[in-house]
């Protein structure tokens, strides 16, 4: 089950878990309400066939999905990517990762501004909201392999903070305002 937490303002290692001592945690259901992230649990053995991510990708529109593999073996320019992924930042179009191996942590920004770290493990699903302003990065094992997803062609283009005059940017604070309803 995914763990969310409120963090420090520490930049100092990505790898660390920075958080509040003791540390203050975010049960899942007030997660949504602060920063509208969205999560599930699937099962990594079976999702292929349960049912389950396919039904979800039908009702979210996702129709075009990939896999990416973070490790020191597998990603070119590992610390750049690692340096570019951990850069605070938003995007157009929701996030959306199936975490399938190894495990990390996405940071998110409630509605306070202040950080919340997500730990993700194999099975867990996360949906990031578009103009949310995150951040991801490896725990100390340094390896993670997730399926993404999108709705039609991928969009790969961070925008970094600030970029609080984008209108996704705009949409999501009305969404956050309004308590995620539609």
């Amino acid at each position: 089950m995914v763990r969310a937490w409120y963090m420090d303002n520490s930049e100092t290692d990505q790898r660390l878990e920075h958080h509040r001592n003791p540390p203050q945690f975010v049960d899942l259901d007030q997660l949504y309400k602060i920063s509208g992230v969205e999560y599930f649990k699937l099962n990594p053995q079976t999702y292929k066939e349960d049912g389950i991510l396919d039904k979800l990708k039908k009702e979210r529109g996702y129709t075009y999905e990939d896999e990416i593999t973070c490790s020191k073996e597998c990603l070119q320019n590992y610390e750049d990517k690692l340096r570019s992924f951990f850069t605070e930042h938003l995007h157009t179009d929701e996030e959306i990762r199936l975490v399938l191996e190894g495990s990390g942590y996405f940071d998110v920004r409630d509605k306070n501004d202040e950080w919340i770290r997500i730990e993700v493990i194999p099975g867990d699903l996360i949906i990031i909201p578009k103009g949310i302003y995150h951040r991801f990065t490896l725990d100390t094992k340094n390896f993670i392999r997730a399926q993404r997803f999108f709705i039609g062609e991928p969009v790969w283009t961070p925008h970094n903070r600030p970029a609080d005059d984008m209108e996704c940017r705009k949409a999501y604070l009305e969404a956050l305002r309004n308590g995620f309803e539609e």
